[in-house]
C-alpha cells in the first residue's frame, strides 16, 4: 500500500516513511527497519519521523525495547494509478515493490 495522493504533497522522506509503513500497517516497522525501506541519512529520518508524528500521521509504540512506527487509520491505501500520476511517480512505484 502506499500513502494516499492528499500526503504525497509531502517532502520526499516523508513520502517514502509512509509509503515503506503501508506494507505492514498492522506490524509496525522499527527505526533500523525504516531505514533499510527509505533512502534517506538518519538525521532526515528522523525529522521525516518526528514531522509526521507531529502531523498525527503516524503512532509510535513501545513494544518491549523497540520502538515501533505505524501508519495511522486512512493514510495508507491501495494505490490506484490515476491519469495524473508523473513519470517520476510512476518510477518510484515500479521500484518500490
Amino acid at each position: 500500500m502506499r500513502a494516499k495522493p492528499e500526503y504525497r504533497d509531502r517532502p520526499d522522506t516523508q513520502v517514502a516513511v509512509l509509503d515503506a509503513l503501508g506494507d505492514r500497517p498492522e506490524d509496525g516497522m522499527t527505526v533500523f527497519e525504516l531505514r533499510s525501506r527509505v533512502d534517506a541519512d538518519i538525521d532526515h529520518l528522523e525529522d521525516a519521523l518526528a514531522e509526521l508524528k507531529a502531523d498525527a500521521l503516524i503512532e509510535v509504540t513501545r513494544d518491549g525495547e523497540r520502538t515501533v512506527f505505524s501508519p495511522q487509520s486512512g493514510v495508507v491505501g491501495e494505490h490506484e494509478p490515476t491519469d495524473e500520476e508523473s513519470l517520476v511517480d510512476a518510477i518510484r512505484r515500479r521500484f518500490s515493490l
